[in-house]
């Protein structure tokens, strides 16, 4: 057996210990708060520990904290697709990814409200850097993706993570999500990194072709959209970094104080949009392409149309881009009202660098449209 200890969720063996090593923590208070207010502190902790398994965590204590948090955040949470999908099947979802716990979550609530098991989800390590954290985000069925590592070690790590991801979807029947790219896409401007899908085809069986081996994994396209992305803000002094062409550093807390904003920010509409399975489309890859490399690249091209076509454009991506482009192309999808909201919106989000940081800020919501245009 393969040992996955250094990756895997908590077993649900594990649960109970786990839970009264992190009780006491203030940000489980501040979350059973939010969550269950009407609960007194020593029946939201017997809730808490009430839970024996994973699936006990997900659906009795973060499937409220999340529909709290769509409560008091979101204006409508709406889908699409999961009519393709059959609720014994599991499912590999690849997904562009903007907020670090919610494109998640989200996608939790509607598979536990549609019959779905929840997924499992992949996590990089470099937002789980405390005990406290780490143990919460295994407890939340989530596998880690480690960071920062030597060549050697990622190649070992990637190997490890692909055979998990095949383990949970082809052995053990749990969904998997996955993130198209390393990080959030900050700039609006979704692509999938070949290193992914890369990554998923090291646990290919050498006599297997690798297409017939992915549609084993049951690949689905998934799109998250955002009307107002609450940590857009924080998340412009990277694009300015990026911008200049110097190193970004992050500060302390900044990753946990991203969670905090997203999860409590208002972020209007919501919609997720998943795709049907990606079988017959790997037949063609195949057929069309001879070597690994370039059905590689043909899948991560088939991916970020998917996910392009897929996404959910708001009035917000429309102002943006006619804003950016000092146009009126797109006037009959927002209102005037609408615009005026935007544009306090922006004037909001502006700082020092007035012209960049505010070129980077429409960019971040008019880049899906531009990438719907090249479709």
């Amino acid at each position: 057996m393969t040992d996955f200890s250094q990756i895997r969720p908590f077993h649900d063996s594990e649960v109970s210990e786990i839970l009264n090593y992190i009780k006491d923590n203030p940000t489980i208070y501040q979350l059973l708060q939010f969550g269950f207010p009407k609960l007194n502190e020593q029946e939201q902790m017997n809730l808490l520990l009430s839970c024996k398994k994973i699936r006990d965590f997900q659906s009795r204590i973060m499937y409220p904290i999340i529909k709290s948090a769509i409560s008091k955040s979101v204006t409508q949470l709406s889908d699409d697709g999961f009519e393709y999908l059959n609720p014994s099947q599991s499912y590999l979802f690849i997904s562009n990814h903007r907020d670090i716990i919610l494109d998640t979550s989200f996608l939790n609530v509607l598979l536990h409200e549609k019959g779905f098991k929840m997924t499992a989800s992949a996590m990089g390590s470099n937002l789980v850097n405390t005990p406290f954290l780490l143990a919460f985000a295994k407890l939340n069925r989530n596998f880690i993706i480690h960071r920062g590592l030597s060549p050697r070690e990622t190649l070992q790590k990637s190997q490890l993570v692909s055979q998990f991801i095949a383990r949970c979807v082809i052995e053990k029947n749990r969904s998997v999500w996955i993130a198209q790219r390393e990080g959030r896409t900050k700039d609006g401007n979704d692509r999938t990194q070949q290193g992914v899908i890369k990554m998923l085809s090291m646990n290919c069986p050498k006599q297997m072709p690798l297409m017939t081996y992915f549609k084993q994994l049951h690949i689905v396209p998934m799109a998250i959209s955002y009307e107002f992305d609450p940590t857009d803000i924080l998340k412009i002094p990277a694009l300015l970094a990026q911008h200049h062409g110097v190193e970004y550093i992050k500060k302390e807390n900044e990753d946990y104080n991203n969670i905090v904003q997203g999860l409590v920010g208002q972020k209007g509409c919501v919609h997720i949009s998943v795709g049907k399975p990606l079988y017959e489309d790997l037949d063609l890859i195949a057929a069309q392409e001879e070597h690994t490399n370039r059905q590689i690249q043909a899948l991560v091209e088939l991916m970020d149309a998917r996910i392009h076509s897929q996404y959910k454009l708001f009035a917000s991506n429309y102002i943006a881009y006619d804003l950016l482009n000092d146009i009126e192309r797109f006037s009959d999808k927002y209102t005037e009202k609408e615009l005026r909201q935007f544009e306090r919106r922006l004037e909001n989000r502006s700082n020092s660098e007035g012209n960049i940081s505010r070129k980077k800020f429409l960019e971040m919501y008019a880049n899906p449209v531009i990438n719907k245009l090249k479709l």
